[in-house]
């Protein structure tokens, strides 16, 4: 059984940019919730970091990643 990766981007986010590219070009599946789409959302968002509005956030099952670094 595959994981769900689920991404919280937004727009203005140049990290966001990269991540959905990165694991677009590496063909990775993953769920995109974008926040200015989903406002909503960013309680989700707030309650992973802390109460930080930050993107992107990046969770696979119970794994919290804060952040974009590249995949590997």
């Amino acid at each position: 059984m595959q994981n769900t990766l689920v991404i919280y981007t937004h727009p203005d986010c140049s990290y966001s940019t990269a991540a959905r590219n990165e694991f677009l070009q590496n063909d990775i599946e993953f769920k995109e919730i974008d926040l200015s789409v989903t406002p909503e959302a960013w309680k989700e968002v707030e309650r992973m970091t802390g109460g930080k509005r930050i993107t992107p956030v990046i969770v696979e099952d119970d794994h919290v990643i804060v952040g974009f670094n590249g995949v590997g």
